[in-house]
């Protein structure tokens, strides 16, 4: 496979560097957590504790991966900012958020808050460092207003939202762009020394995911107790992704905002290769090939909540930019997810390490 980009140009940037990161203890943060430790990064994690006591942050005694660890809201806007005053950090990867879409509708005014506001609070918290610094926003591909035509969607292309994560998604990306014209606008870059960029990825699978309503999850559930995995959306085409590419894209761009802060302000999709698409059920088939056990039905949901059956990114940007494009197929993300929950011999830790120095070499 080739490298997208190589560990000796990332450890450069970030190794000895002060990097805040926001939702540490959550699937993509324990793998960010880890890679950033890797390149010799000094991380203070903030976020909420682990919600299962299997989560891959536990797994892999992510406190000790930590400069510092902080568990508290990002809703506290106090906290939050004393937090990051203190640290004075390089770097800003805020990842913290509700990234559930049916927890969303449960809770729908907490997950606009911590979405929406609570990046305000991190995007506040960094007007007031009197210091350079680089800001990564990390929201989503559902921030996009979905027809569902089965075209690729462009960074400028309208936002919105059908469910309450999508929307609160949506709502975060006006937060940010109010923000960098506002107060961090790259023409002023010279004043506040400020740079800030927007990251949307799209469905990460990967090693260590122990979310609810997730299927590569709710696969490995239903194999540890010898069931049989329901699909409530067998049909439903999604751009899988191995968690390390959305994760080494954030990288590399926040990497290059240290050479030309001005230039990468702005927002990013990091998607596969829309023609590499592979539904629910497809994906089931692979991870249980893969894994060697597993079965599955088809179950169907009667008055279930809107989910989007079709969503693609035009990455065409990040290309041309930052020379970024997905490396690795679905299959292969499949694949790689599946030995990863396989191997019973290794710690998270050795599974982790094993994949992002064969993926970043």
């Amino acid at each position: 496979m080739e490298k997208v980009v190589s560990a000796a140009y990332l450890r450069s940037v970030f190794s000895g560097k002060r990097v805040f990161l926001t939702g540490h203890t959550g699937f993509k943060g324990a793998w960010l957590l880890q890679i950033l430790h890797w390149l010799g990064a000094n991380v203070k994690g903030y976020s909420l504790a682990p919600e299962k006591s299997n989560d891959l942050y536990n797994q892999m005694d992510g406190d000790k991966l930590c400069y510092s660890s902080v568990i508290a809201d990002i809703c506290d806007k106090q906290k939050l900012q004393t937090e990051i005053g203190r640290f004075e950090p390089d770097f800003v990867f805020h990842l913290a958020a509700q990234a559930l879409v049916r927890r969303g509708y449960d809770m729908p005014d907490y997950t606009f808050m911590v979405n929406a506001q609570g990046t305000a609070h991190v995007l506040d918290a960094m007007r007031g460092l009197d210091k350079p610094a680089i800001g990564v926003m990390i929201t989503t591909d559902k921030v996009y207003d979905n027809p569902e035509r089965g075209l690729p969607f462009k960074e400028d292309d309208k936002l919105g939202g059908y469910d309450p994560y999508s929307a609160s998604k949506a709502a975060a990306e006006i937060v940010i762009d109010s923000y960098r014209r506002s107060f961090f606008n790259p023409k002023d870059h010279s004043k506040h020394k400020k740079a800030i960029a927007a990251a949307r990825a799209g469905n990460v699978i990967g090693g260590g995911d122990y979310s609810d309503d997730r299927i590569i999850p709710d696969i490995v559930r239903a194999i540890s107790f010898g069931e049989t995995v329901g699909l409530r959306n067998p049909a439903s085409i999604r751009p899988w992704q191995h968690v390390l590419e959305p994760l080494g894209a954030y990288l590399l761009l926040a990497a290059k905002m240290t050479e030309h802060p001005v230039r990468y302000s702005t927002a990013y999709n990091f998607g596969p290769n829309p023609e590499d698409m592979l539904t629910v059920e497809d994906l089931t088939k692979v991870f249980t090939g893969s894994y060697g056990a597993g079965d599955y039905k088809a179950i169907p949901q009667q008055g279930a909540p809107h989910e989007a059956k079709l969503l693609l990114l035009d990455s065409s940007r990040a290309n041309e930019h930052l020379g970024w494009k997905s490396h690795m197929d679905a299959r292969t993300a499949i694949r790689w997810t599946a030995e990863w929950y396989a191997d019973k011999h290794h710690s998270a830790n050795e599974k982790c390490l094993k994949q992002i120095t064969e993926y970043f070499g």
